[in-house]
């Protein structure tokens, strides 16, 4: 029988609950660092605050009047459930961020501090609503779609893009060049953290190992601590000309010292090269069926 969180229901319960605590350390963020300073959010909000500075337009207005068509994009693209999830964040942050305003407190009157802590913080918050596959709505829903049209692009690169043309469109209209530079900083320590709850801090390894018992090798890492998949490739040496198995697998970083002392273990002569794998995709790594 299966537990309450193995369930379909505990697994959704789970996912609002990260959502809900990942909106409160948002709200933190925004509330005790980022707002008190007159760093800018980016974002829809950046563009209802330069429009304010035009037409005076309230900015709350303005705010679910371009939420709402972007709400029913999501829904038409990418579901019911991403809707639902990206409803909870965006209001739930919402309600917090107004709620924390009614403390007064300000953790930092220090520019560089806040836009350094507060876009840690809100990374976090933001890292966590992005892995459960919900958004704070606005921006988020564009970037998720622009992800999907450029997925060889990582969600917080198109984050930072997106929200550094926004800034300096704020800067030139309103004038507040400081606090768009103080803005800059904070979105790239928030694309920074958001990019490392989606695709880990410990990336893989691609690891090609060039040996003349290119089998025991193979028989080893498949059966071995190591315990990965091996793909031989045919090579052959420029210099003798002779024939050779290119042993190729990819491991998680935290397994290359195994897999150094399992090959220095069968070959110490074997010529063995390690580079970074930043996003693998299959079995035993990341899911190929979804693209964060």
């Amino acid at each position: 029988m299966k537990s309450l969180k193995d369930s379909p229901v505990g697994k959704k319960a789970a996912k609002y609950l990260v959502i809900a605590a990942g909106a409160f350390i948002y709200a933190i963020a925004f509330q005790f660092f980022l707002f008190p300073n007159e760093i800018v959010a980016g974002g829809v909000t950046g563009i209802a605050m330069i429009i304010n500075a035009v037409t005076h337009w309230p900015v709350g207005v303005m705010v679910i009047v371009m939420n709402v068509p972007l709400f029913l994009i999501s829904w038409r693209h990418f579901g019911l459930e991403f809707m639902l999830a990206s409803l909870l964040g965006m209001g739930l942050s919402s309600v917090l961020v107004d709620l924390f305003s009614l403390s007064g407190v300000v953790l930092t009157e220090d520019p560089m501090l806040a836009a350094i802590i507060g876009g840690v913080i809100k990374g976090a918050g933001l890292g966590m609503i992005y892995y459960c596959n919900g958004s704070t709505g606005g921006i988020d829903i564009v970037v998720k779609f622009l992800r999907r049209r450029y997925n060889h692009i990582n969600f917080g690169t198109i984050m930072l893009i997106v929200d550094t043309v926004i800034v300096v469109a704020y800067a030139m209209v309103l004038g507040k060049h400081e606090s768009a530079m103080y803005s800059i900083i904070a979105m790239f320590v928030v694309t920074k953290v958001i990019d490392l709850f989606l695709y880990g801090i410990d990336n893989s390894a691609l690891c090609l190992i060039i040996s003349d018992r290119s089998g025991e090798l193979t028989d080893r890492i498949l059966s071995g601590h190591v315990h990965r998949g091996v793909t031989i490739l045919e090579g052959e040496g420029a210099y003798s000309h002779m024939k050779k198995h290119v042993v190729m697998c990819v491991v998680k970083r935290t397994q290359l010292p195994e897999l150094r002392r399992l090959v220095k273990g069968v070959d110490e002569r074997a010529f063995f090269v390690v580079t970074d794998a930043k996003n693998v995709f299959g079995k035993g790594f990341e899911s190929i069926s979804e693209v964060r």
